[in-house]
This record gives structure tokens, C-alpha cells and sequence, in this order.
């Protein structure tokens, strides 16, 4: 199984920032790249246009099938004293599978500062059991992380309950703590709306937006960090959700909304 470092280790860089990368099995979910894993690469491409300035938000929308080989394309769309937008292509053949846009901005001084996203209270990872379970199947790309279930409840459970919250960390002990692993495990939970689901429907995700709360991402020495995602709309075979990560210190990391076609 290829391990998240040696992913990004074995990336092909050209002199224009342009990455070629083959996507392994274990990192496929279905037919198709796992799309945290589609976002990180896009933003390894995005930080060779601009490694000078922290990423503030990333806009990614699935187009299509993302698997094999594939080209990662970047394109610097503007670069101003404090902010920085990067578009970035993944394309598979003569198809785009993907399309990104990344804003950077510095950090500055400002008047206005304030926290309104607490953590909600969930028991610790040692307390809790895996979120798989060994005798059933699980998607290939979940293989690269650990995931503890500590509110809501199960895919297909058939539940009232439209909000799931998960320990998740790399399994990779290399995997650094940084923008592109915090997208890389980011998007590993099921959608929320699976709770609800009485038997399998198949599920697709559109698209996916996620704002950095900070530029100095850390966790615990473990890696933990904790998932909240919340179904707030099924409606006409679609589902809205919103997302939210901390770190283990319950510090604010990532928030992001995600659209989820349902065929069923």
C-alpha cells in the first residue's frame, strides 16, 4: 500500500509546476480518486505557483472520474501585495476530472477578532472503538486512515440523526501537519446524509469548499483532529452539508460546506 508520503514523494514536478502522478488502489474510492486526496494534489500544485502565502480557502469541484495517471495543470490567476489566486486542471487524458481555485492571504494586523466554533464535547479517541468494522467492506482510500466514530450515528443505520463528529488522523506516521494533509483527510468521512439511509444508495460527491481558520496548523503528537459534518438539506436528490475540524486542543482548523448527489 502506498503511504501518503511516499504519494507525494513519488510526484513527477516539472520546471512549469505542472505534476504528473499515478493515483494507486489504495487511495481509489469506487472508480474514482478520493477527493481529499484530488484536493491535496491540486493544492501541491497550487503551492508551487505560491509557497509564500497561506492558504485561506479552497473551492474544488468533482467534474469527473480521477484515477491512473494524471496530470495536475496550475495556472496563477492573480498575485497582489498580501493575496494570491491559483485555478488548478486535473486531467485524466484529453478530460478535466477536476477544478480547483485557491486563495492565499497574509496574515495582518485588524481590529476585529473572535471565535464562535466551538468544539462540541465528544468522548476521547482512547475511549472510543474503530468507526469499521472488520466484517464488513470499506472503501479502498479508508485504509490510510484511522477513524473513530464519537457522535451520531453509522452509514446506513437508518437514523434520525443528520450529524456525525470522528477522531481521524493519518496512519502514515510521516504524514506532516500541514494545509494539504489537513484536505487530505478532510473529506474521509461518509456524508452525513448516509445516516439516514435505511439500505446502500450510491453517492457522489459535486463539490467541496473548505476556509482555513489558521495558517499554523498542529495537533497532538498522535495527530488527531476531530470532525463534525451535518446534513442540512436532502432534497431532489441532493444533499448540503457543512464541515468543521479541530485540532485535539478543540483550536478551530478548517470549515467547509460539500454538495452530494444522491441516485437514490
Amino acid at each position: 500500500m502506498t503511504s501518503y508520503t511516499e504519494l507525494l514523494a513519488g510526484l513527477d514536478r516539472h520546471p512549469d509546476h505542472t505534476i504528473d502522478a499515478h493515483i494507486p488502489e489504495s487511495w481509489m474510492q469506487g472508480r474514482t480518486t478520493y477527493g481529499g486526496l484530488t484536493a491535496a494534489l491540486s493544492l501541491q500544485a497550487a503551492l508551487g505557483m505560491v509557497d509564500d502565502i497561506p492558504i485561506r480557502s479552497a473551492q474544488v469541484a468533482f467534474v469527473g472520474p480521477v484515477g491512473g495517471d494524471i496530470r495536475i495543470k496550475p495556472k496563477l490567476l492573480r498575485r497582489g501585495k498580501n493575496t494570491a489566486y491559483v485555478s488548478v486542471d486535473v486531467v485524466a487524458g484529453d478530460d478535466i476530472t477536476a477544478q480547483s481555485i485557491f486563495a492565499f492571504g497574509k496574515a495582518k494586523e485588524s481590529s476585529v477578532h473572535f471565535d464562535d466554533m466551538p468544539m462540541p464535547s465528544a468522548p476521547a479517541p482512547k475511549e472510543i472503538e474503530s468507526f469499521f468494522d472488520a466484517d464488513r467492506p470499506r472503501p479502498g482510500f479508508t485504509q490510510n486512515f484511522d477513524m473513530l466514530l464519537a457522535l451520531g450515528a453509522r452509514p446506513i443505520s437508518g437514523s434520525d440523526e443528520r450529524s456525525i463528529g470522528l477522531w481521524m488522523r493519518h496512519l502514515d506516521p510521516d504524514a506532516p501537519q500541514d494545509a494539504t494533509a489537513v484536505l487530505a483527510i478532510g473529506d474521509a468521512p461518509p456524508p452525513a446524509v448516509m445516516s439516514v439511509f435505511k439500505q446502500p444508495i450510491r453517492i457522489s460527491s459535486m463539490t467541496w469548499m473548505a476556509e482555513f481558520m489558521t495558517d499554523t496548523i498542529t495537533t497532538d503528537p498522535d495527530g488527531w483532529f476531530f470532525a463534525q459534518h451535518t446534513a442540512q438539506l436532502a432534497k431532489d436528490g441532493y444533499s448540503s452539508q457543512s464541515m468543521r475540524l479541530w485540532n485535539r486542543s478543540g483550536e478551530p482548523i478548517l470549515v467547509g460546506r460539500q454538495t452530494i448527489a444522491v441516485f437514490g
